[in-house]
């Protein structure tokens, strides 16, 4: 959804299904996950929320994310076995996913992930905001507002429009 990910992995063998993002709703992507929409809209502070697919044998290198205002978290969906070879490396910590289990964490530390095995990984990707006292808090808050206006997520939710628009013409084709 934004050029920035390319840095990370420039091939498409990570995919992500985007819910929300910076608190902007992919409206249809929600209304094709009803009951997933639903559990994300009772969370609360939740900022970003996507499902994250990893083919089969893909790394993604070591990175950081960039505002330590939120907490990340993966609930494991769809976890190939053996799961042992499905796993993360957070600063200096090796965690392994399992479905129906949460992983979270704080992107902000150096992390990669490895699918080591011939099945495809999914997780339920959503951070939340980091609880902080007031007026921590506040500014917090105010600190995401401005990220949800930067070009940054601008951009993003316009190629989410455009994959919407070329995902509606294929259906009608296929039709």
């Amino acid at each position: 959804m934004s050029p920035e990910q390319y840095a990370i992995t420039q091939d498409d063998r990570w995919k992500t299904y985007f819910l929300y993002g910076y608190r902007f709703k992919a409206e249809q992507n929600c209304a094709r996950c009803p009951e997933t929409t639903n559990i994300i809209e009772q969370i609360p502070g939740i900022t970003t929320a996507f499902f994250s697919i990893l083919s089969p044998h893909k790394h993604i290198p070591k990175h950081r994310g960039y505002y330590k205002g939120v907490i990340r978290c993966h609930l494991g969906l769809i976890i190939p076995q053996p799961f042992f070879k499905c796993r993360m490396r957070v600063g200096n910590d090796v965690a392994f996913w399992q479905e129906g289990k949460a992983l979270i964490f704080d992107d902000c530390y150096q992390h990669e992930v490895w699918n080591d095995t011939d099945g495809i990984r999914v997780v339920l990707f959503f951070d939340v905001l980091r609880p902080l006292p007031f007026p921590l808090s506040v500014i917090n808050q105010y600190l995401i507002s401005f990220i949800a206006n930067s070009s940054l997520v601008k951009n993003g939710l316009k190629n989410q429009h455009e994959w919407d628009k070329r995902l509606e013409k294929t259906f009608f084709k296929i039709l």
